[in-house]
């Protein structure tokens, strides 16, 4: 079979392959950024170059997205698939949830933000314990799609928003309401966590970038960047917009 360049079909997508191959590696280079030193790297690409050629075979020109970004939606979903059945995932989130429980009752209990040391003794664990456990949950994120619910259609999640820009996740999730309660958080965080989500978030700095200007180790970085998650979320599932897990 052969489609509108002159090329057999499997001679396209071998191209296809050929060319967004860096692209994996790079997402993948990403992603580890985020990941404790446990997650081998090459697990992740190989897991992307899965979510790569299901991509390939899947895409319909019809659809009004471009491929790129029809498979980076495919191969971040692949990696996080990976992420799940390694049990590091769920294992970091439900230490999350505990850390998030214990903020959220200090936060109505002090009427201010707990500091590292009462969120540990809240929790009942030394503060090198509570410290270890945001490192281990790097990579968890502000919001999940499971934090909306999930739906009994065959379909996933994915398959039903790729099509097009316009219903592409986050777009439907940040709207104003949640936009404005994001930013009200953040500006509930302490100045230092204040501080962290702007260099991070909107100047784009790396992790290692943000510990030179901090003054401190990249892992104490990835602590206070847990931390400040965790808070948001505690702001947000007060606020009703995360489902109590």
């Amino acid at each position: 079979m052969y489609t509108a360049t002159g090329k057999s079909e499997k001679s396209e997508k071998n191209d296809l392959l050929a060319q967004y191959m860096p692209m994996v590696k790079r997402l993948a280079h990403h992603m580890m950024g985020r990941l404790p030193p446990s997650v081998e790297e090459d697990d992740l690409v190989q897991a992307g170059m899965i979510g790569l050629l299901d991509a390939i075979s899947r895409y319909d020109e019809a659809q009004s997205a471009q491929f790129e970004a029809y498979a980076i939606q495919r191969i971040r979903g692949s990696m996080i698939d990976e992420l799940r059945q390694s049990d590091w995932m769920p294992r970091a989130r439900q230490s999350m949830r505990k850390i998030e429980q214990a903020i959220n009752t200090l936060q109505h209990k002090l009427g201010r933000q707990p500091s590292e040391t009462e969120i540990s003794e809240s929790m009942k664990i030394p503060l090198a314990e509570y410290q270890a456990m945001l490192g281990d949950a790097r990579g968890h994120q502000l919001l999940y799609f499971e934090d909306f619910g999930e739906s009994d259609e065959d379909d996933s999640f994915l398959d039903k928003q790729s099509a097009d820009e316009a219903s592409m996740p986050l777009p439907q999730l940040l709207d104003a309401n949640l936009r404005a309660c994001i930013i009200a958080g953040i500006e509930n965080l302490p100045e230092r966590e204040q501080l962290l989500m702007s260099l991070y978030y909107e100047q784009e700095l790396n992790l290692r970038e943000i510990s030179e200007v901090f003054g401190v180790s990249e892992s104490r970085i990835c602590q206070l960047h847990g931390q400040a998650i965790a808070r948001l979320r505690a702001k947000l599932k007060e606020d009703a917009w995360i489902v109590a897990a």
